[in-house]
């Protein structure tokens, strides 16, 4: 299938991308070359073919999710340097000076 030129330029604008007359003309053969691939595609014979996902039979390694009990609030705070109450002790990072909040 051969694109046209207007037909480069409703894709670029549908993308929002603006191309020179020079790249709006490669970019019309990149695309129809493409399209030639998939006319060559559509003339596979595919009768008794299984559709599928993935190329190879790949499986998950992922082990399934499981709830379980996670750990105390002492335990996740056993190594903080400083802390208060159940809470990690930070110095301040933010401060307010009049309008303005400075970062230190």
């Amino acid at each position: 299938m051969e694109l046209s030129l207007d037909d480069v330029r409703h894709i670029a604008a549908l993308a929002r991308v603006r191309f020179t007359d020079a790249e709006l003309e490669t970019m019309r053969r990149q695309l129809s070359d493409i399209l030639v691939q998939f006319t060559a595609l559509e003339r596979v014979d595919t009768e008794g073919v299984e559709p599928t996902g993935h190329a190879s039979g790949i499986t998950s390694v992922m082990r399934p999710d499981e709830p379980r009990s996670g750990i105390s609030a002492g335990d996740a705070l056993a190594n903080a340097p400083q802390r208060q109450d159940d809470f990690v002790r930070i110095r301040a990072v933010l401060q307010e000076t009049g309008d303005s909040t400075e970062v230190h």
